[in-house]
């Protein structure tokens, strides 16, 4: 069952958004996946905000995870305090795209789980 957004005004532009991916909600949960790409994510948060599924969760960096980036991704990182965005219900997506589109760093994808 869907929440209702954090954001309602950001969740409305996103579905509306003429490049948004994926099945527009109608996937089987976990069918989809979203993948992060933690050398873009700066952890603003805006996945968490329009997710209906509570996929997301914004939080510092695992040290394994920051020791993986590259130097100006490890930079990047600590300028904007360690926060990434992690997918602890990965399961319960249902592949709408609204994260997709509503990333500011175009730091997310749709993928099939697999």
């Amino acid at each position: 069952m869907p929440r209702r957004a954090r954001n309602p005004e950001k969740t409305k532009r996103a579905a509306a958004h003429p490049k948004r991916p994926g099945e527009k909600c109608e996937a089987d949960p976990g069918a989809f996946v979203p993948r992060v790409s933690r050398s873009r994510c700066e952890g603003k948060g805006d996945c968490e905000e329009v997710c209906p599924y509570d996929v997301f969760e914004v939080r510092r960096i695992d040290d394994a995870d920051f020791a993986a980036l590259g130097l100006l991704a490890k930079i990047k990182s600590v300028a904007h305090g360690r926060q990434t965005a992690y997918t602890p219900g990965a399961d319960r997506c249902r592949a709408c795209g609204l994260c997709v589109v509503a990333c500011p760093e175009r730091a997310i994808e749709l993928v099939r789980a697999g």
